[in-house]
């Protein structure tokens, strides 16, 4: 009898170390991997939402929480740059900028101070554009099945079923931000040119290129003239930084000040919070947006 019982809880306590041996780097990630493991078991997050990914210092709990994992999913050195050195010797490891063939959005030219910014040359927000998320989720499927093919129809499932709703809130966003899209606005820093696009936003210009970085004199000139002439309705900041150059170029204008939030701090990391995200972000944008 005690053998029986000392096998089960072997069974029991190995099933619980493989729900949790999926880690990802950022809050985004963990979510789109949530919808995908949905069922099977839970992925982890390594960096909280209100913690900035380009100068964090891993901690001796990180670095044991990046060993004890069975895959962990990253962007890449322009976002994760932390994480560089000790995922070389990783057994399994996802690194998203990687991926062959992948659609990210190559930064303009036209970027203050544009060489040499944290982000590299690519937009790494690449969860709230429609193609490379596609993209993404299938490759995350893939690696996953790679890992535990025991439950690969059901990834398969999972992965069906999430294309399947991104492709109805892209259509309901789309209707939904139809009549405010050439409406001007400028956003605090450049990390929504996908979602800009896949909408036809009027984006007027950014703050700065990295939250990191302080604002330029002369960009600070231009957005003041734009809101002296009323070419943007809506000026956005972010929960994570709330800048007061936001409120101080925008005083005395008619512009209204709205919140984005590209990591989703608030949203939930359970069944839809990915599509919970997106939607906010859409609703911010309407709510702005309108004359």
């Amino acid at each position: 009898m005690k053998r029986i019982f000392a096998l089960l809880f072997t069974v029991v306590a190995a099933f619980s170390v493989q729900a949790n041996t999926v880690l990802t780097s950022i809050k985004p990630i963990q979510l789109i991997t949530l919808e995908l493991t949905k069922g099977i078991s839970q992925p982890d997050v390594l960096l909280a939402s209100n913690t900035s990914p380009h100068d964090y210092a891993l901690r001796p709990s990180d670095v044991k929480r990046i060993r004890n994992a069975d895959l962990v999913i990253w962007f890449g050195h322009d976002l994760e740059p932390f994480l560089e050195k000790i995922l070389q010797d990783q057994a399994n490891v996802l690194t998203i900028s990687e991926m062959p063939q992948l659609a990210l959005r190559e930064y303009n030219g036209d970027h203050d101070d544009h060489h040499g910014h944290d982000h590299g040359n690519y937009d790494p927000h690449f969860w709230l554009g429609y193609a490379p998320t596609q993209q993404v989720a299938q490759a995350i499927t893939e690696k996953l099945i790679e890992i535990d093919a025991n439950n690969a129809q059901a990834y398969r499932d999972n992965l069906t079923a999430f294309l399947s709703q991104r492709d109805k809130q892209h259509q309901a966003i789309k209707q939904q931000l139809d009549s405010v899209k050439s409406q001007g606005y400028y956003v605090f820093h450049d990390a929504y040119g996908y979602f800009e696009q896949d909408f036809a936003l009027n984006h007027l210009g950014h703050f700065t290129v990295s939250p990191d970085r302080k604002p330029g004199a002369k960009t600070l000139i231009k957005i003041r003239k734009s809101l002296a002439s009323k070419q943007a309705q809506c000026v956005f900041s972010e929960p994570q930084f709330t800048p007061a150059v936001v409120e101080s170029v925008t005083r005395g204008s008619h512009a209204k000040v709205g919140v984005l939030d590209p990591l989703g701090t608030d949203v939930e990391a359970t069944d839809g919070g990915y599509f919970t995200l997106l939607g906010q972000l859409a609703d911010s944008f309407e709510t702005c947006l309108k004359p």
